[in-house]
């Protein structure tokens, strides 16, 4: 640690190398670490062991507490980085600051290492052995954008991966420590049909927009480590509408169906981006479920910010489709149907107003 005289007691010691572990595998270390007041381990813990509970879900490690008793278990370079949390939060009671999540979640952005992109093309995430590649050269291309790039914009037809690789990137980064919170945002429209008044409180109303969000995330962690995660804010999937007024840092920000934003909604959730964030847009421009006469807000930013610097827009086509393989011959299918409709709508019907689903 870069300041020893911070802690009253230390102790650190090899735990051994993993069974079988490669080479240059980091052992496994302890560290114990007695705070410098006692009386005041409520404020580093946080309410419920909140805050160390992020600590221990950012690095991995094993954190136990007791009687103003801090003890470490994992991996050396995590338990190090874990180790220099705790020295930010003592240093904050010194100058008799308030420690709040927040303030925790910036102290593990801090001792995050520096953003590299991951090893080749796969995206390995939480769930152990499981890694995500893609499967097109169009895939590969979205991936690249994603890495490389604050603002993302990706569309294409349904089946292409816009929304998986998207989450699959924003799981690795999260996992790496190259983000500190994943946002999954939607849009409440209703795909073409009225549901009408649904039952229960707000979050089951909106659930079953954010169903297919969840669908990804279930495919990259456990059940219980999600959960996890959404209580202690390091996920967090929630409706378009209420994204107002906030700004997010570090993180990574997706907007899914965006085809279903309206204009005014579309800036104002690219004007959400803070320090270290990025933002990934994707949407399916053939299926607007709009009212007629309102423009999407994905069409009206793909005119308005073509050019810009730093941004990247990606286009996925019906060769990029990766579901059941009649996906791809349903959308060619339907795709033909559109295009013959065009050329037999006779000229001044109001044909090439139309919504295009």
């Amino acid at each position: 640690m870069s300041n020893p005289a911070l802690w009253s007691a230390i102790r650190l010691h090899s735990q051994g190398p993993r069974r079988h572990g490669r080479r240059g595998e980091q052992a496994n270390v302890e560290l114990s670490i007695a705070l410098e007041n006692p009386q005041k381990a409520g404020a580093v813990f946080g309410p419920a062991d909140r805050h160390l509970r992020m600590i221990r879900e950012a690095f991995g490690v094993q954190v136990y507490a007791r009687e103003g008793q801090i003890r470490l278990t994992g991996a050396a370079r995590n338990v190090s980085r874990a180790a220099a949390v705790l020295e930010q939060l003592q240093k904050a009671l010194r100058s008799n600051q308030a420690i709040t999540p927040d303030s925790v979640a910036e102290a593990i952005s801090n001792a995050a290492p520096p953003a590299q992109p991951p090893e080749g093309e796969a995206l390995d995430v939480y769930i152990a052995g499981m890694q995500v590649r893609p499967k097109t050269p169009g895939q590969r291309r979205y991936i690249e954008a994603m890495l490389s790039h604050d603002l993302i914009f990706s569309t294409g037809p349904a089946g292409t991966g816009k929304t998986y690789l998207a989450v699959a990137v924003a799981v690795n980064m999260l996992k790496h420590l190259r983000a500190r919170r994943l946002i999954l945002v939607r849009p409440a429209v209703e795909a073409g049909e009225k549901l009408g008044f649904l039952p229960g409180d707000m979050q089951a109303k909106v659930n079953p927009y954010l169903r297919p969000l969840f669908d990804a995330l279930h495919d990259m962690m456990e059940y219980d480590q999600i959960r996890r995660f959404l209580v202690n804010d390091l996920i967090e999937v929630i409706p378009l509408a209420y994204m107002r007024g906030r700004t997010l840092n570090d993180s990574v920000i997706i907007l899914d169906e965006a085809q279903n934003t309206t204009v005014p909604q579309m800036l104002m959730f690219l004007t959400r981006m803070g320090h270290g964030s990025k933002l990934i847009v994707t949407g399916d421009d053939s299926q607007i479920d709009l009212p007629e006469g309102v423009l999407s807000g994905l069409l009206d930013a793909q005119r308005r910010l073509a050019g810009i610097e730093g941004l990247a827009f990606v286009r996925l086509h019906r060769q990029d489709i990766v579901r059941h393989r009649l996906v791809q011959k349903i959308v060619e299918a339907y795709a033909r149907a559109d295009a013959g409709t065009s050329r037999q709508a006779p000229e001044g019907d109001g044909a090439a107003g139309g919504k295009g689903r």
